[in-house]
C-alpha cells in the first residue's frame, strides 16, 4: 500500500504542476471545461473521474496533461483522505460549520422533504467569492445534492428474498 500512496502522491503534484504551469485558476479551468471549479480540483487530486467526453476540453485547458496523467484520472479514483486534515484551518471551519449547523439543516431538509438526505454521489459544489452588503468578501459553498428518502423496509421488497425467476 505504501507504494501505492507514494504513487498517488507523486500523480497528483504532477497534476498540480500541469495546472501551475497552465497559469489558470480552478474557476478558468472550471469554464473551458463547463464543469464546477470543485470537479476540476477534486480531478486534479484524484478525487474525481474523468469522462471521456470531458477529455479534449481538459487537455486544452490544461496543455501539460500527458497521456499517462490523462488515462490515470480515466480509471476510478480511490476516494479518500487523510485524517491529519482537520487540522488545516480551513478544512477544521467547514467541519466546525456543519457541526454548527448541521442539526437545523436536518430538521429543514426533514420539514421540507420528509425522511431523508442531501446525496453526496448526486452531488454538485462550488464555491463562489461575492461581495457582502459592508463591501468585504466572502465565501458562498453551494452544495447540491439530490434529495434521498429513506426507505421502508419491506422485506418483500427484498431483490434477494424473491423466488427465482422461472420456478
Amino acid at each position: 500500500m505504501e507504494g501505492s500512496s507514494s504513487r498517488r502522491a507523486s500523480l497528483i503534484r504532477e497534476l498540480q504542476d500541469a495546472k501551475q504551469s497552465s497559469g489558470k485558476s480552478y474557476n478558468q479551468i472550471a469554464e473551458e471545461t463547463g464543469l464546477t471549479n470543485v470537479y476540476v480540483a477534486q480531478l486534479l487530486r484524484r478525487q474525481a473521474h474523468l469522462k471521456a467526453d470531458t477529455v479534449p476540453k481538459l487537455r486544452a485547458a490544461l496543455p501539460h496533461l500527458t497521456h499517462e496523467h490523462i488515462q490515470e484520472m480515466m480509471r476510478p479514483p480511490m476516494r479518500c483522505y487523510d485524517p491529519c486534515l482537520i487540522q488545516e484551518p480551513t478544512i477544521y471551519r467547514l467541519n466546525e460549520a456543519v457541526m454548527h449547523f448541521g442539526e437545523s439543516i436536518k430538521e429543514i431538509i426533514n420539514e421540507d422533504f420528509g425522511d431523508g438526505i442531501m446525496s453526496a454521489i448526486d452531488f454538485y459544489c462550488s464555491v463562489d467569492k461575492v461581495k457582502g452588503v459592508d463591501g468585504k468578501d466572502r465565501v458562498v459553498i453551494t452544495f447540491d445534492g439530490k434529495y434521498l428518502p429513506y426507505t421502508e423496509q419491506k422485506v418483500e421488497h427484498m431483490a434477494s428474498r424473491q423466488p427465482p425467476q422461472g420456478s
